[in-house]
C-alpha cells in the first residue's frame, strides 16, 4: 500500500541551538545525535527518502558527499527559518512546502532511543487508519502524575487523592516520531492534525533531549546501553 505512496523522513537539524549548543551534532557517545537518526531511519523500510533540513552550508555539502547516490541527503534552510523569530507553526508549514512528498514523517535528533521497528509501527497505523478518521499519528508519553495550573488540581481532586496509577490516562507528545500527509502539514501549520491517533512509546524511547542535563543523562544511558548491553533498550 506505502509503495505507491513517496514517505519522506525529516531530521531538523538547526545549528547554533541555544540551551546545548549544537546538540544534534556534538559528539555524543563515540558519534553524534545526528549519525545516530540517519542509522536508525535506514532500517525503516517504508521510507522512500531521507532528508536531513539545516541551516548549516557545511552539513548540506557533508551529508550529501557522505550518502551520495543512496536515499539520505540533505536541504538547505533558509536562514529565516532557523531564528528565534519563526513560529513552529511558520516552521513546520515551511517544512511541508519545501518537501517533495506525500507523507511526511518528522523525526528530530533529540529522541535518539526511539527504534526503527517504533517508527515502522507509526507509519503503518497511519497508512491504515488514515481513510478512517485519522489524519496523523504521533508518538506519546503516559503521564501519571498529580497536575497543578493556577493554584488548582487539573487531573485529581485533592480531597480524594487516588493512586498515581489510577489517575486519567493523560498523555503528552514527546515528538519522536509524527506522520502526516503533506498536504495537511501544509494547511494545518502543525505536525498534529486535527483528529490524531497515538502510538505510546517506551519510557526510554520517549527520552528528549532539551537541556544539558537532558544530554548528559541521555549520553550516558546510550553508553550503558548500547555498548555495555549491545543496544538492548527495553
Amino acid at each position: 500500500m506505502y509503495i505507491k505512496m513517496k514517505i519522506t523522513a525529516v531530521i531538523p537539524v538547526r545549528t547554533g541551538s541555544q540551551r546545548v549548543h549544537d546538540k544534534n551534532l556534538r559528539p555524543f557517545a563515540d558519534s553524534t545525535l545526528l549519525d545516530i537518526k540517519i542509522r536508525e531511519l535506514q532500517k525503516v523500510e517504508e521510507l522512500s527518502c531521507i532528508i536531513v533540513n539545516t541551516n548549516s552550508d557545511e552539513l548540506v555539502s557533508r551529508i550529501n558527499r557522505q550518502y551520495a547516490g543512496g536515499k539520505v541527503r540533505a536541504q538547505r534552510r533558509e536562514d529565516y527559518y532557523a531564528s528565534s523569530a519563526c513560529s513552529g507553526s511558520e516552521f513546520f508549514q515551511h517544512l511541508g512546502e519545501v518537501t517533495d512528498t506525500d507523507i511526511f514523517v518528522y523525526t528530530p535528533c533529540t529522541s535518539p532511543f526511539i527504534k526503527a521497528e517504533t517508527i515502522s509501527r507509526c507509519i503503518q497505523t497511519y497508512l491504515k487508519e488514515r481513510g478512517q478518521g485519522c489524519d496523523s499519528v504521533s508518538t506519546v508519553s503516559s503521564v501519571k502524575e498529580f497536575l497543578w495550573l493556577d493554584g488548582k488540581a487539573i487531573n485529581y481532586d485533592p480531597r480524594h487523592a487516588p493512586n498515581s496509577q489510577d489517575l486519567p490516562d493523560i498523555v503528552a507528545l514527546n515528538f519522536g516520531c509524527s506522520v502526516i500527509s503533506r498536504d495537511r502539514l501544509i494547511s494545518g501549520r502543525n505536525i498534529i492534525g486535527k483528529k490524531p491517533k497515538f502510538v505510546t512509546d517506551t519510557d526510554i524511547e520517549a527520552i528528549d533531549i532539551d537541556t544539558p542535563l537532558d544530554f548528559y543523562i541521555a549520553e550516558q544511558l546510550y553508553i550503558k546501553l548500547n555498548v555495555e548491553h549491545k543496544g538492548i533498550l527495553d
